[in-house]
Order: C-alpha cells, then structure tokens, then sequence
C-alpha cells in the first residue's frame, strides 16, 4: 500500500485545484491512500529562527506528513505568472530538512493557463531534490468552473480512468526507484 499527501496551492473555497486533489483521492488505484493536506492556509510564514525545537505545530505537521508519505501530488494555481505564496511558504518548512530529499513528487494541473507556474513549481521542487515524475502529466481543464460544474467534469469516466491512470503510473515511478 502507498501513501501520498496531496495538497492544492489554492486556499479558495471553491478551489478547481482542491477540487482535482479531491477527486485524485477519491479515485486513487485500490493499493494507493491519498490523504490531503489541508492546513496550507494555517502555516505561519516561514522562518529560519523558528526551526528546530521552535517549529510552529502546523508546519511541524506538514513536515511530518511529507517525510512519511510515500509520495507527494501538488495542484497549484498560477498568480502573476507565478507560484503562489502560501504554496512557496509550504515548500520554505521543508528546505532545510530531509522530507524533500529523494521524495517522489507529481505536479497535477486544473487549467492549461498555468504555463509559467508549473515551470516555476518544478524547478524550485528540483531544487529542493524532490524527484519528479513527469512522465504522465495530468491536466484537467477546471478553470472558470462553478462546483457543480467541476463535480460533473471530474465524475466522468474518461477523466477519472485519466486520474486513476495518473496515479498509478506515479505509483509505478515510486515503486521503481
């Protein structure tokens, strides 16, 4: 059985990137568990000083759920062609510690706007020595759609088998390394 953390780099209710890790979750392959991540929104801003001992709980939980995990997926909006705040904050918790090192990771996309994001993401996950697996990029077009709309697009056959496949070509990576 493999464990991966989802998170969504958007903290909107109505959130198409929330919604797809919401649906990855729900549509995971039977050997595959995708918890998500939902405490983006609660990490204080990072810094340096307040590592170690002095490490904020929420960033303390973040950390642990990633070096746990078996693997991590990240959806992430783009704003002003780049990577959002609170979705980089998340990532500076993890600089300076192991849980990144090594950690299989695959970036899912909710618009085919996010060019400049999903590039930005990437490299800075890179930097940070997650391994990436980009050979089945997953992209399911959510942009501009209500909740409603969103459910009904992701509760298709052909974008959940997309999801499902997905996940276990991701499995597959992390279970060949």
């Amino acid at each position: 059985m493999l464990n991966l953390i989802a998170i969504s780099g958007s903290l909107r209710a109505a959130s198409t990137n929330s919604a797809l890790v919401a649906a990855l979750a729900a549509n995971a392959p039977a050997d595959v568990i995708v918890e998500i991540y939902d405490g983006l929104g609660r990490l204080p801003i990072f810094n340096p000083d307040d590592e170690g001992e002095r490490t904020p709980p929420e960033a303390a939980r973040l950390i642990g759920m990633i070096t746990r995990a078996d693997g991590v997926i990240v959806s992430c909006p783009e704003y002003a062609h780049g990577v959002p705040g609170g979705m980089k904050n998340a990532l500076d918790w993890l600089v300076s510690r192991d849980a990144a090192v090594g950690k299989p990771a695959m970036l899912v996309h909710a618009s085919p706007r996010s060019l400049y994001a999903r590039a930005a993401l990437a490299e800075v996950m890179r930097t940070m020595s997650f391994a990436m697996y980009e050979e089945m990029p997953l992209e399911i077009a959510l942009l501009g759609k209500k909740p409603a709309e969103m459910e009904a697009i992701l509760s298709e056959g052909a974008n959940r088998q997309a999801m499902r496949d997905a996940v276990q070509g991701f499995s597959g990576f992390i279970r060949g390394r």
